[in-house]
């Protein structure tokens, strides 16, 4: 069974900083394309940030732009959100994902960014 399985989601203060990890068990990310999306209440699932399986390019929406950065680790199976000088707005619950042989989406971990 294909599983990813996120962690790091907690209470931070603006300007502050939290790392996400999302394990994956059951498939390895070599040869497919794996990012990080988020909800916030009322507003639909944004797309975040990606890795490309083809040339390994990472890919960033240009509301974290300059302030997250994804990577992965891929003898681990694990990939990595880091968050730096986050906002009251970044409050959401987030996910990643994976487009492996089928989509595959981790449960959501919840950051909240007090202000």
């Amino acid at each position: 069974e294909v599983q990813l399985v996120e962690s790091g989601g907690d209470l931070v203060q603006a300007g502050g900083s939290l790392r996400l990890s999302c394990a994956a068990s059951g498939v390895t990310f070599d040869d497919y394309n794996i990012g990080w999306f988020r909800q916030a209440p009322g507003k639909e699932r944004e797309g975040i940030s990606c890795i490309s399986s083809s040339d390994g390019t990472t890919y960033y929406a240009d509301s974290v732009k300059g302030r997250f950065t994804m990577s992965s680790d891929n003898a681990k199976n694990t990939m990595y959100l880091q968050m730096n000088s986050l906002k009251p707005e970044d409050t959401a619950v987030y996910y990643c994902y994976g487009a492996f042989s089928f989509d595959v989406w981790g449960q959501g971990t919840q950051v909240t960014v007090s202000s």
